[in-house]
């Protein structure tokens, strides 16, 4: 039997149906990422909203919506939509989280500064990776893993060490959200370049990239 909501009758057949839609679109959206790009996926906190809480239970919990779950397992790279859909099936609208330092790591500056950056690196004809937009303000370059450590010395030999730039590198042990997962309860990441199968598991040094994104940086904030 079904009943009326705003005039619209729905059926318990229909809110099964659609329930079990969603989680498939999940499902197969996991797959992707660790069976045709080759990365690790985890099982991710959901937060409410802005600080609205976590869905791990921590009532001070310090990144909300936006950390792994402690007791969830990690899907591997290579992983069917079986495994996918066998793993995310205690965790149904769990976001999609990458973990950094393995296939990849992350150069992250602010959004804008990330979107001119990516005009003229493809302009310029530089090898270019995956791209993300985050709903925080963010971009998320993804470079071959071993960045975060190499960022300082890097950023010292091109004279960009002492600029202050809004720049950073994540690696190991950090994660990232995965398009088009919720990011802190504030909306969805987004690709601005996505992956394929050339760039997902041979993403570019960072150092082909880093002296146009410290550069646009350095303006943008001037």
């Amino acid at each position: 039997m079904g009943f009326t909501i705003g005039g619209s009758r729905v059926t318990k057949e229909f809110r099964t149906g659609a329930r079990r839609r969603g989680r498939m679109s999940e499902c197969t959206a996991v797959a992707e990422y660790t069976g045709l790009w080759g990365w690790d996926a985890v099982p991710g906190a959901r937060a409410a909203g802005p600080r609205r809480g976590c869905s791990c239970g921590d009532g001070a919990c310090s990144a909300p919506g936006a950390h792994p779950l402690a007791f969830a397992p990690e899907l591997a790279a290579g992983a069917t939509l079986d495994e996918a859909t066998e793993a995310w099936a205690d965790f149904p609208g769990a976001a999609v989280l990458l973990p950094a330092g393995r296939s990849f790591d992350v150069i992250e500056v602010a959004e804008e500064a990330g979107r001119r950056a990516l005009v003229r690196l493809e302009r310029m004809g530089l090898p270019l990776g995956p791209v993300t937009a985050t709903p925080d303000g963010r971009a998320q370059f993804f470079v071959a893993p071993g960045a975060a450590q190499e960022l300082p010395q890097l950023l010292y030999r091109m004279g960009w060490d002492d600029a202050g730039l809004d720049l950073c590198a994540r690696g190991a042990g950090s994660y990232v959200t995965a398009p088009p997962s919720d990011h802190a309860g504030l909306g969805p990441v987004s690709w601005l370049r996505p992956p394929t199968l050339d760039t997902a598991g041979r993403p570019p040094q960072a150092r082909l990239l880093l002296g146009t994104l410290a550069y646009i940086c350095h303006r943008f904030q001037r």
